[in-house]
């Protein structure tokens, strides 16, 4: 089993923000997408549309923490990725875990969605 994608429904004036921030930051691209009634956006890591975005007026942003707490990548490249993050003025935290050779990013995307970004046997 593995997780097909994930989906972020937020009102319309939102949407244009997520796509910026997942494309410029992660290097996903904007591709094919069904003709759905709502607009949307389906964005690809390789052949794979990893995260789909779509206009929702039934969510909305919510001061308290919800159940899910964050949604987790693995990348490489941490320096470069941290470059991105500073650039892009966004705040983040950073963890190591020396027993299994892993340094993790921890910040929020433009939706308050908590992102975690793992990079293996990489350390700054």
């Amino acid at each position: 089993m593995f997780i097909e994608h994930i989906n972020i429904s937020t009102p319309i004036e939102l949407l244009d923000k997520l796509k910026l921030f997942y494309c410029e930051l992660f290097g996903l691209v904007e591709g094919y997408r069904p003709n759905f009634f709502r607009k949307g956006y389906w964005l690809y890591f390789d052949e794979k549309a990893l995260i789909h975005l779509t206009e929702s007026n039934k969510h909305y942003s919510n001061e308290r923490q919800g159940y899910l707490d964050h949604i987790a990548f693995q990348a490489t490249g941490l320096e470069e990725f941290i470059d991105k993050l500073r650039e892009f003025k966004i705040k983040f935290n950073i963890e190591h875990l020396s027993d299994i050779g892993m340094t993790q990013l921890f910040f929020k995307d433009p939706a308050g969605i908590g992102v975690e970004v793992n990079f293996l046997h990489e350390t700054i």
